[in-house]
């Protein structure tokens, strides 16, 4: 049992998982390659340093939540298991998706190498799962499902389950900010009043499920699993579910709100742009 919490043994007191490591490690040596070889190409092509700035940014994100002092919680207490998920499931996804690696991949990457990625951009399998609806669902169901099934006890008693549940949030964060952010040419492309009203209807969903997790007090999350944690400290089973309920609740309205305004930001934007090409033809228009 680790002593209780504090902010120093969260960002501090690191347990490297060799697997994941692996993984952090590997998109990031291949992002950065892939902007040192646009940067190559052509002066003109310059990768924008914001776009790396969010990437790594994200990565660094689902590094603190699988590598940090908080992975040493995430089976001790229920609130600090459901940060974890908000951060693979929204803060994460959301950073990798403005980074817009699948771009940089198709104008970093040698013809052949293009080919291969356009052909599984273009996947039937894929497009099904791109499809705004079905991650749309996927992204709302996806916590209901794992936290009122026998899923979440069974994640947390084996390590290998457990992993392929951070993997399953990340996945779906990552196809719904793609669809919202829409700057990689993944899945269906939408404009942005659909994509505003995408991100806006997906915020209740956590809402709601904030709202189940504070009802279900008679049985706890997590079958018997957390009331089996023997702790001397720390709030009650109940208090610690409240406190999860709350993270939910807030960081999901909280992330709808960022989204939405990215959106709504990339919106003015792209009027912008086509109002000053409309204002060209017209003057080129006027000069004939």
């Amino acid at each position: 049992m680790p002593p209780a919490p504090t902010l120093r043994t969260v960002l501090v007191d690191w347990h490297l998982d060799p697997s994941m490591v692996l993984v952090i490690a590997l998109l990031t040596i291949l992002y950065l390659l892939g902007v040192r070889r646009l940067a190559r190409r052509s002066i003109a092509r310059r990768w924008p340093p914001t776009r790396t700035v969010a990437f790594l940014s994200g990565v660094a994100t689902v590094a603190v939540a699988t590598q940090s002092g908080l992975a040493r919680y995430d089976t001790v207490l229920f609130s600090l298991h459901t940060l974890q998920h908000v951060l693979l499931g929204m803060l994460a996804p959301l950073l990798l998706a403005l980074g817009a690696p699948v771009t940089l991949a198709l104008q970093a990457a040698h013809r052949p190498t293009q080919r291969v990625l356009i052909r599984l951009l273009h996947n039937p399998l894929l497009s099904l799962l791109t499809h705004p609806l079905v991650v749309w669902v996927l992204f709302g169901g996806t916590l209901f499902a794992l936290y009122f099934s026998p899923l979440l006890e069974l994640s947390l008693r084996n390590g290998f389950v457990h992993q392929v549940v951070h993997l399953h949030f990340l996945t779906v964060g990552a196809l719904f900010c793609w669809t919202a952010v829409g700057l990689d040419p993944v899945g269906h492309r939408i404009g942005h009043p659909v994509r505003l009203l995408f991100v806006l209807l997906a915020v209740p969903f956590h809402a709601f499920l904030g709202l189940a997790v504070l009802s279900s007090d008679a049985r706890p999350l997590g079958g018997g699993f957390y009331e089996a944690v023997v702790r001397r400290w720390g709030p009650s089973v109940v208090s610690d579910q409240h406190a999860a309920a709350g993270v939910l609740w807030g960081f999901g309205d909280l992330f709808g709100v960022v989204a939405g305004a990215i959106v709504v930001v990339q919106w003015v934007k792209a009027d912008e742009r086509r109002q000053v090409r409309e204002d060209r033809i017209l003057d080129g228009e006027d000069r004939m």
